[in-house]
C-alpha cells in the first residue's frame, strides 16, 4: 500500500495528531512528551486565540493503514507583515524514517501554501515564539526540556535530502551554578541599580504577581521584537498566556526588574525546576496520576533549572540589567541545590544573550534549526 494522505477535521483526528508524537517515541530515553489535553487547546481554532492572526491546516499520514506521520502548516500573518515576507510555517512535525512519506507530508503542506499565495515554507515554528520551535540537529543524546522539541537524527537527514537548508540556529546551553554572585556581576548590579532607579521584586503568589503580568509581557514584546520569526502578542494572546503560566509558576525562582519612578518592568526573568522526567512519567496525561508527577517536580529541590523566559527592554539591554536578575537567582538556586541551569533555546546570532554566559562555566549540548525551502 502507498501513503495516504489525510487533513484532520475533527475533535478525534486531532486528539490521533496529539497522541502521534507520545507513541513514536514511547521508551525514548530523552524524548519529553507534551500534555495531551494543551496541545489539543493550542491547535484547536476556537480555543487558540492566534487564531486572530493565523491560519493553519494539519495533515496525517497513514501507510499500511497505520499513522505513519503528522504535519502542520501555519501562516502567521502578523508576523509576514511585520517582516515583509510571504512565509508559510511547518510545525508539530513528526514521522517515521521512510522518504515516501515525509514527501508526502511535506507536499502536502506545499502545495497548501502555494495555494495561499505564499512563496517560502520555514520550521518547524509554531503559531508564536512561545511555541516549540527548532529541530534537533546536535544533542540527540541529552534529555530535552518542556520548552522544546526532541527528534530523531533522521530528522534532518530527510529535511536535507527534500532540498530544506539552514534558516536559522539556536544554541541551547547547560549553565553550572556557581558557589556565589560574581564579584563583577555584584557591582555592576549596585550600579545599574542606582543609576538607572531599579528595584528588584519577589512575589509570594498568584494574587502578589498579577498586577505585573500585563507589564511583563509588554516588555516581552519589547525586548523580543527583534527575534526571528517574531511577532508581537496581541492582547487575547496575552491573556492566554497568563492564565496557562502564572498558576504554574515557582514564585521564588521568578525575578522581575522594576523602574521605581513608574513601576514599569525594564527586564524579568522566569525559571522552573525541571519538569522533563516529570513529564516522562506522566506520559501525556495530567489524569489520573500525571499531575502526582507534576506536582512532586514542582515541590522538590531540583538538580536542573530551566530557563523559560528572560527579557529586559531594550532601552536597557547591554547596560548591566541582567547582573541583576543573576544577583538575585543564583542565591536562589544555590539554597534549593541546583547543579545546572537548562538554557532553552537561543538564537546564534544573538550575541547579546549568549554574551551573558561568558562569566559561568556552561557547555553547549544542544543545537536546533530552523530550515527553510523557497517553493
Amino acid at each position: 500500500m502507498g501513503v495516504e494522505i489525510k487533513e484532520v477535521t475533527s475533535k478525534k483526528e486531532l486528539k490521533k495528531f496529539v497522541k502521534f508524537n507520545i507513541e513514536l517515541y514511547k521508551n525514548n530515553p530523552y524524548h519529553v512528551p507534551g500534555l495531551i489535553d494543551e496541545e489539543i487547546t493550542t491547535l484547536d481554532k476556537e480555543k487558540n486565540p492566534a487564531f486572530e492572526v493565523c491560519e493553519a491546516i494539519y495533515f496525517l499520514a497513514y501507510k499500511d493503514g497505520k499513522i505513519a506521520g503528522r504535519i502542520a502548516g501555519i501562516i502567521n500573518h502578523r508576523s509576514n507583515e511585520t517582516w515583509n515576507q510571504k512565509h508559510a510555517r511547518f510545525g508539530f512535525v513528526d514521522f517515521i524514517d521512510d522518504k515516501e512519506v515525509v514527501d508526502a507530508l511535506f507536499a502536502a503542506v506545499e502545495n497548501w501554501a502555494k495555494e495561499k499565495g505564499m512563496e517560502a515554507l520555514h520550521g518547524p515554528m509554531g503559531f508564536t515564539d512561545l511555541d516549540h520551535e527548532g529541530m534537533l540537529i546536535e544533542g540527540f543524546d541529552q534529555l530535552g526540556t518542556m520548552a522544546t522539541i526532541y527528534n530523531y537524527p533522521y530528522y534532518p537527514q530527510q529535511m536535507e535530502r527534500m532540498g530544506y537548508v539552514k534558516d536559522q540556529d539556536w544554541h541551547e546551553f547547560k549553565i553550572y551554578i556557581p558557589d556565589g554572585v560574581p564579584d563583577k556581576h555584584m557591582r555592576i548590579g549596585e550600579i545599574v541599580k542606582k543609576k538607572y532607579g531599579l528595584k528588584i521584586m519577589k512575589f509570594k503568589d498568584a494574587k502578589s504577581i498579577m498586577p505585573y503580568a500585563q507589564k511583563v509581557f509588554q516588555t516581552l514584546n519589547e525586548s523580543y521584537a527583534p527575534l526571528y520569526g517574531f511577532a508581537r502578542l496581541t492582547q487575547k494572546q496575552i491573556d492566554y498566556y497568563i492564565n496557562m503560566y502564572i498558576p504554574m509558576l515557582q514564585y521564588d525562582l521568578v525575578t522581575l526588574i522594576v523602574r521605581e519612578e513608574d513601576d514599569a518592568v525594564v527586564g524579568f526573568g522566569i525559571s522552573l525546576p525541571s519538569l522533563s522526567k516529570a513529564m516522562q512519567k506522566a506520559k501525556g496525561r495530567i489524569l489520573p496520576f500525571g499531575w502526582i508527577h507534576l506536582l512532586k517536580a514542582l515541590k522538590s529541590k531540583p538538580k536542573v533549572i530551566d530557563l523559560y523566559l528572560m527579557g529586559v527592554l531594550p532601552e536597557y539591554q547591554s547596560k548591566g540589567v541582567n547582573a541583576l536578575l543573576f544577583n538575585d537567582l543564583i542565591p536562589v538556586y544555590r539554597s534549593i541545590g541546583a547543579v545546572y541551569a537548562e538554557s532553552n533555546p537561543e538564537l546564534e546570532s544573538n550575541n547579546a544573550v549568549q554574551a551573558q554566559w561568558d562569566y559561568f562555566k556552561r557547555e553547549h549540548h544542544k543545537t536546533r534549526r530552523a530550515f527553510i525551502k523557497h517553493l
